[in-house]
């Protein structure tokens, strides 16, 4: 009895471990199969979307085709705009009026920028050609448009558009500045003081310091640090020009409430000229005595022995007018003549580049960038020729800051201009 009870109980046994064994197995088995089954059906979904892709772009093509062959006279797609109108048609004076500079001037331009904006193509897309991203720049740096209206006529994407902004700015300060935007040799400073002296009637300047506004959106943070005098939101830059209309130093992104004349004195302009990088060694002769070449400034900046500015008319807090002798009056006619000139720049530099004269929505990481960018492009397009001529405006503002030590030179003028008046 015993022992059937106990073969009973091995029995017993054996089959549960036998269908325990076939349930695993079981299980194992379906587990396998839903696996195959997953990567069947994500195959198939995977395979099924390239072919809808694949089917929508071919069929995107013909719609074109058919749209253009049977209605010539719609707007054609933004591809087509830009690799048949743009490159095969544009004039001359169309190169001029949209990208603000020759054809030849646009090439040069994207082959100095290669290294730094070129891009290679992926499994998913291709990438833009450096022309194309440089036009997309130029264009918004040009007309200070929308990003979704760019996207539109250049058929890529607003994030496209925002990048190629980004990227064509910080390739060309870092790769052009060292050619166009750079300390002068003494040729150059000779030749800049012989235009001030013939063309603006001062001589022995070479350059001319002025600011610019450039108006911006709302930052995030110290928004009443940017408040300008005239009363709107600006990002102060101070700029050095010579007697050519070009830029020779460019100090951006203060806050516009800030005082320019110290954005001068933390300048690398005030450290260069006070150390007679502007002049050559030895100094030349002025009025029979050795003098560095000065710059000229407007009221808000201080009286250097290198620096001149005109001679105060008022002076008081009750108004009273400061008499004015002959010969400092004939120096403050000369002079305020003289900063013509870099108004003149900045108003062609404006209306070449409207991102500068119109508000810039762009974020105040970049607006510094963008306005050096600005800057070297201007002085790029007037070393090659390109004129462009427009109106815009100008926003100044007028402060003072005097030193002393530098009337002795001021006097020096003001003989000289009497001498040729006489």
């Amino acid at each position: 009895m015993e022992e059937g009870e106990q073969l009973r109980s091995l029995m017993f046994l054996m089959s549960y471990l036998l269908l325990k064994r076939r349930r695993d197995i079981d299980n194992a088995n379906i587990q396998r199969r839903n696996e195959i089954q997953r990567r069947i059906r994500h195959r198939q979904y995977f395979f099924q979307r390239q072919r809808r892709m694949l089917m929508m772009m071919i069929a995107g093509g013909v719609r074109s085709n058919v749209r253009i062959r049977t209605r010539p006279w719609t707007t054609t797609t933004s591809t087509d705009w830009w690799e048949r109108v743009v490159m095969t048609e544009f004039q001359p004076s169309d190169w001029l009026d949209k990208f603000r500079m020759s054809r030849d001037t646009f090439f040069y331009l994207c082959d100095k920028l290669r290294p730094r904006l070129a891009r290679q193509d992926t499994s998913f897309r291709l990438a833009l050609p450096v022309e194309k991203r440089v036009a997309v720049a130029l264009w918004r740096l040009a007309s200070n448009v929308e990003y979704r209206t760019i996207s539109t006529l250049f058929g890529v994407g607003k994030s496209t558009v925002c990048r190629c902004v980004r990227d064509m700015c910080h390739a060309i300060v870092a790769l052009l500045s060292p050619v166009y935007l750079r300390s002068p040799n003494e040729q150059e400073l000779e030749d800049s003081a012989h235009l001030f002296s013939s063309l603006w009637g001062f001589p022995h300047c070479v350059a001319a310091v002025t600011t610019l506004h450039t108006a911006i959106i709302t930052p995030s943070n110290n928004a009443s640090d940017y408040a300008n005098p005239a009363g709107w939101l600006s990002v102060l830059s101070q700029v050095a020009v010579n007697g050519r209309g070009q830029f020779w130093d460019v100090c951006a992104s203060f806050p516009g409430g800030t005082d320019p004349a110290d954005i001068l004195q933390n300048s690398s302009l005030w450290a260069t000229v006070a150390e007679g990088g502007l002049s050559p060694a030895p100094p030349p002769v002025f009025m029979g005595k050795t003098l560095r070449y000065v710059l000229l400034g407007e009221a808000c900046y201080p009286l250097q022995s290198w620096l001149m500015k005109a001679y105060p008319e008022e002076k008081g807090r009750r108004g009273s007018q400061t008499v004015l002798t002959e010969p400092q009056r004939l120096f403050n006619q000369r002079l305020n003549r003289a900063l013509h000139a870099p108004k003149d720049t900045l108003l062609r530099l404006r209306a070449r580049w409207q991102c500068l004269s119109k508000r810039n929505d762009c974020g105040l990481d970049v607006v510094p960038t963008m306005i050096l960018a600005c800057c070297i492009l201007h002085n790029m397009c007037e070393s090659h020729g390109d004129d462009f001529k427009d109106e815009c405006h100008k926003h100044l503002r007028s402060a003072s800051m005097d030193s002393g030590q530098a009337e002795e030179v001021r006097q020096l003028f003001c003989d000289y201009f009497q001498q040729q008046n006489s």
